[in-house]
């Protein structure tokens, strides 16, 4: 006999996503792609080791201070013939207005990482079988900036000599960048390119504007890195390009998560085993018929009695 097709008699039912494991090859260990429920001290733990060691390393790259003025004039100049070095331009115009570059000034310096850290809590709670393929995503692409730090040393223009960038934090006494005022002997100076803004601004843009359901939302998502876009070269801390080597690096971070997943993070499944907020089966209407049941195919039916004869 062919095998046997089963219909259900309540329509069709939605598809259950095939676990993650079972679709990569036996190369990798399977228990670390499947998506699990995060630990929260260890989500906590994992994230501040990161941090403390991504700065450790980037602030640790040698200040090639000539190199690196040198790498921003050739940039600068690359612009210019593209026709898009309108930087200067501007960095001038917004730093006329006070309280928008001052409130840019805090704005570079805090929303990089207070959104950031809100995304990653976010999908922590609302997205637990996505979180640890999309925290893989922005791993992987600061790993990689801190290569093109330790290869490409750039100045921002801010830092630039023989231009008329203004440095807005000296400017109107405020603190928004650790390469400025009494914290530039805290972080390195010429650590320009890729710029982490965008990198960071653009996956937590993207993340919210995918999963999330509010339209309002994922609006806020998308102006999100754009905002970002224009904060950054309007108190001259990146050029442009700067900000197209951060999508570089963030292209590479989501190809990293699609060769260890096997799947981008946002089609992986949003719950994991033991999550509280897993959906369950719908429970049948009031009123509602349920079906008859099936009988089984080797079960016999007692035999009915012939109907006496008339006499």
């Amino acid at each position: 006999m062919g095998d046997a097709t089963v219909t259900t008699r309540e329509g069709p039912e939605e598809a259950v996503p095939q676990p993650v494991a079972e679709r990569t090859g036996p190369g990798l260990p399977r228990r670390m792609r499947a998506p699990r429920r995060p630990r929260l001290w260890f989500e906590i733990l994992l994230i501040a080791v990161s941090y403390w060691t991504y700065s450790l390393i980037r602030n640790a790259v040698p200040e090639q201070r000539a190199e690196a003025l040198s790498n921003a004039d050739w940039l600068w100049r690359l612009e210019y013939r593209l026709g898009i070095a309108v930087e200067e331009s501007v960095n001038h115009a917004v730093n006329g207005v006070t309280w928008l570059i001052v409130g840019m000034n805090y704005y570079y310096a805090t929303l990089h990482f207070v959104v950031t850290l809100a995304v990653l809590v976010w999908l922590y709670r609302r997205h637990p079988g996505r979180y640890a393929a999309t925290r893989l995503v922005l791993f992987a692409t600061t790993g990689v900036a801190l290569v093109g730090y330790y290869l490409y040393p750039l100045a921002p223009p801010r830092l630039m000599t023989n231009t008329g960038f203004i440095d807005t934090v000296q400017a109107h006494d405020t603190w928004g960048s650790m390469a400025s005022g009494d914290l530039k002997n805290m972080s390195n100076q010429y650590a320009a390119m890729p710029s982490m803004h965008i990198g960071w601004s653009v996956w937590s843009g993207l993340t919210i504007f995918i999963l999330a359901r509010t339209p309002w939302v994922r609006v806020l998502g998308l102006l999100y890195p754009a905002a970002t876009l224009v904060v950054i070269v309007a108190t001259a801390n990146h050029f442009w390009l700067d900000a197209v080597g951060g999508l570089v690096c963030l292209a590479f971070g989501y190809g990293v998560a699609r060769l260890w997943y096997g799947a981008q993070p946002y089609a992986l499944p949003r719950a994991v085993p033991g999550w509280a907020g897993a959906p369950k089966p719908p429970s049948p209407a009031v009123g509602a018929r349920l079906p008859a049941p099936v009988a089984a195919e080797d079960e016999q039916s007692p035999p009915v009695p012939a109907a006496p004869s008339a006499p």
